[in-house]
């Protein structure tokens, strides 16, 4: 089974958000962490899908999630490319 590797983008108050998961289904999880049953961290903001990977392995998935989670660098440019700055 498929597994993807997402980063969200969120603008609000206190500036811009990104969040790093994974899932099977990307639309539909899109549509929990914007329908406030996603993950707490998420509750409150709308989400848009900045970027995603396709993984064949469940532990693929979970090991870039791992590393993307911590390269701030790369969120912060995918944000800035989304023009999050302007919004917040």
């Amino acid at each position: 089974m498929a597994c993807f590797v997402y980063i969200l983008g969120s603008a609000g108050k206190g500036g811009y958000r990104t969040y790093v998961g994974w899932t099977t289904d990307l639309e539909r999880r899109l549509a929990r962490h914007n329908a406030g049953t996603g993950a707490r961290s998420t509750r409150g903001r709308e989400w848009v899908l900045l970027y995603a990977e396709r993984h064949g392995l469940r532990g693929a998935a979970m090991s870039r999630e791992w590393h993307l989670k911590r390269d701030r660098d790369f969120r912060k440019q995918l944000a800035a490319n989304r023009d999050f700055e302007g919004l917040a």
